[in-house]
């Protein structure tokens, strides 16, 4: 009987660590915490543009834009700002479900703003072209409610709500020219008591900022010592500043001063972001910066109160304006954590991808699955859609973020086709993109190096060169250098890695950095199709060259 006892825990306790994913391990290309009470910027290398952030109690959640991306508003955890993790994300697929089972890239959630306010999480998020979303949640792993329309038009961006002192709710945004044909103001609308409905039509405008803060965006409104603020980066994402407004009237009229700037720092636009506080008293603040192909990263600053304006950064000669720091002590939360990182490889052993996979696009029902049998992720072959003339437009891209300025990521594939023309491999996209696959042409593979300038333009892939394989298992590998530069690689044996094709400059998407990933596709709808199966994917740091 003990020994029937012992059998059974030994059973249990395997099947219990089979279904849990995987521990995740440090990130080997980017860790903020220097670890001697220090933090680098950015505390986030990845492209989680827009953030905004909030404590409840001693936790701090930040979520971003994912704009077309699937699953969709990611939600990242931390206790001391500099330690993040990816916990998950506020939708499994995108509404209007129809309209985004296509394509459509830089649309869908742009900034949204997070709050914790009668015991439950609420995020607001706009879609440009649909209008003005809230969901919420008592728990924030979920359930997330439903998104209920708030208010419909177009280009509506950028919500944040606020509830002031007496209960009323009210909600600042911005507009997008592109779609209003009006930018560069706020406005401050009334909602309902339970914030699903603006109750004064168009609202109030508070901030014109065609003067002196073009393009002024992302407006963030809190409340402190009887000062209303408006945080709101104006001058355009790649050379702006933050601009700060003020009033004792939640309507105006509003001081103006910019509390941040690039400055001296070789930290380009500080764009919008989140005042967050710590349970010690201090004050701190999450922005992103716009590093061109690896996307928008957070960095994080110290922020404090001098004649009630806040000054963000370091400011050196004390004229109330700070600049970036790149690096600085961390910040004093009341306890030591360990160090962090948002997940980057996947060994495709756990029941479930990691989080840091998206599609372009909803997802179908059939397009992949982590395989418990073999602890490979099985990805199926879909046809391309009819109007695409490279990958530009194919939904079943499965991406995640560039995690670093230098990093190597390799792939080991095992290809099993079943028509002609269908094509697996590892894929670096942008609005240019290369890629790495393996191609069945007539029962004979072939491994093919190709790329496509100005795809979002329409053009077709270049083919670079082409390698006959004598077998369907090969490892792929995409090494980028400082400046975004990639060049691809193979093995036939894990060890010795050939280089093929050339040498590939990355470019950023619509509204966001470029990525990496994984794709199977074919040419025609059948009745089955062939699976590429990927046994893991490893981020490593590039191998330096001997002297």
């Amino acid at each position: 009987m003990q020994y029937q006892k012992i059998l059974t825990g030994i059973v249990v306790a395997l099947l219990v660590s089979c279904s849990l994913p995987a521990q995740q391990q440090l990130s080997t290309v980017w860790v903020a915490d220097q670890g001697d009470g220090t933090y680098k910027n950015p505390v986030i290398y990845a492209d989680y543009s827009d953030p905004d952030a909030i404590r409840v109690g001693e936790d701090y959640y930040m979520i971003s834009s994912s704009f077309n991306h699937v699953p969709g508003i990611p939600i990242l955890h931390s206790r001391d700002l500099v330690n993040w993790e990816l916990i998950g994300h506020v939708f499994q697929q995108q509404r209007p479900l129809e309209h985004f089972s296509k394509v459509q890239h830089g649309n869908g959630a742009w900034a949204p703003s997070i709050r914790y306010h009668n015991g439950q999480f609420v995020i607001y998020y706009p879609d440009p072209d649909f209008g003005i979303y809230v969901i919420r949640a008592k728990n924030i792993n979920g359930p997330w409610t439903e998104p209920v329309l708030v208010q419909p038009g177009k280009g509506l961006i950028d919500p944040c709500p606020f509830w002031d002192d007496d209960g009323r709710a009210y909600l600042v945004h911005a507009f997008a020219g592109s779609r209003a044909g009006i930018k560069s103001i706020l406005v401050i609308k009334q909602l309902n008591a339970d914030g699903t409905k603006v109750t004064d039509g168009n609202g109030t405008l508070v901030y014109d900022g065609h003067q002196q803060d073009p393009t002024i965006e992302g407006p963030k409104l809190y409340k402190r010592n009887g000062w209303y603020y408006i945080f709101a980066p104006a001058g355009g994402v790649p050379t702006g500043w933050q601009t700060v407004l003020r009033s004792k009237n939640i309507y105006g009229p509003y001081e103006r001063k910019i509390v941040m700037d690039q400055g001296r720092s070789g930290v380009n636009g500080p764009h919008q972001g989140a005042w967050v506080d710590t349970p010690t008293g201090e004050n701190w603040f999450l922005h992103f910066q716009d590093q061109g192909a690896y996307g928008r990263v957070v960095h994080l600053q110290p922020m404090k109160w001098v004649n009630d304006w806040p000054v963000i950064g370091v400011d050196s000669d004390g004229d109330g304006k700070g600049e970036p720091a790149l690096v600085y002590k961390k910040p004093s939360v009341g306890k030591k954590y360990a160090r962090k990182t948002i997940a980057d490889s996947d060994e495709f052993d756990a029941p479930t991808m990691g989080l840091q996979w998206q599609w372009q696009a909803n997802p179908g029902i059939a397009w992949a699955f982590p395989d418990a049998s073999t602890g490979e992720l099985a990805v199926f072959s879909q046809p391309m859609p009819d109007s695409a003339v490279n990958a530009w437009n194919m939904p079943n891209l499965l991406l995640q973020k560039f995690p670093a300025p230098e990093f190597m990521v390799t792939t080991k594939l095992c290809f099993e086709p079943r028509w002609p023309g269908e094509r697996a491999g590892l894929i670096i996209f942008g609005t240019d993109y290369a890629s790495l696959s393996v191609v069945n042409e007539k029962q004979s593979l072939t491994l093919v190096a190709a790329s496509c300038a100005d795809a979002d333009k329409g053009r077709p892939e270049q083919l670079e060169q082409q390698i006959a394989l004598s077998k369907n298992e090969v490892f792929l590998r995409a090494t980028v250098r400082a400046g975004a530069i990639v060049d691809f690689s193979y093995s036939i044996d894990g060890h010795k890695f050939i280089k093929i094709g050339q040498p590939f400059t990355a470019k950023p998407g619509r509204w966001v950095g470029a990525k990496m990933g994984l794709f199977c596709s074919g040419i025609t709808k059948k009745n089955d199709a062939g699976v590429a199966r990927f046994d893991w994917f490893r981020v490593e740091p590039v191998p330096q060259a001997a002297d």
